[in-house]
């Protein structure tokens, strides 16, 4: 499968942004998918996670509450919808897939990667 996240850019502090995840080659709509992201001299972290259904979604504790997570299988994609962004947000953005029956956190348990989407925040 290829992943091709978009949506990212430059927002104030307190805006708003969506990203999109569009997959190729196969369905994704078996899998559960995550969104993770990486900011300069930091680990990649995980952001959010959705059920093969959409059925169940997980967060971190950083964005829970500003950051909702969704996804749309006839179209095949993913989205991350970010609200209230602060500068601590500012990363490369990434979206996975799990490897079957998986829906957590731990970067391990995803086996297909998009090449990612940078956002920016200014205060």
């Amino acid at each position: 499968v290829q992943l091709q996240a978009s949506g990212g850019g430059l927002v104030q502090a307190g805006g708003s942004l969506r990203l999109s995840c569009a997959a190729s080659r196969r369905t994704i709509s078996n899998n559960a998918m995550g969104w993770f992201r990486q900011a300069p001299g930091k680990e990649r972290e995980f952001v959010a996670s959705i059920s093969w259904n959409g059925g169940n979604t997980y967060y971190a504790d950083s964005v829970k509450g500003r950051f909702t997570i969704s996804r749309d299988n006839a179209k095949n994609t993913v989205y991350l919808q970010m609200n209230s962004l602060k500068p601590d947000d500012a990363a490369v953005y990434y979206c996975a897939t799990a490897r079957l029956g998986r829906v957590g956190s731990s970067l391990y348990e995803y086996n297909y990667w998009g090449q990612g989407t940078q956002v920016t925040v200014s205060s």
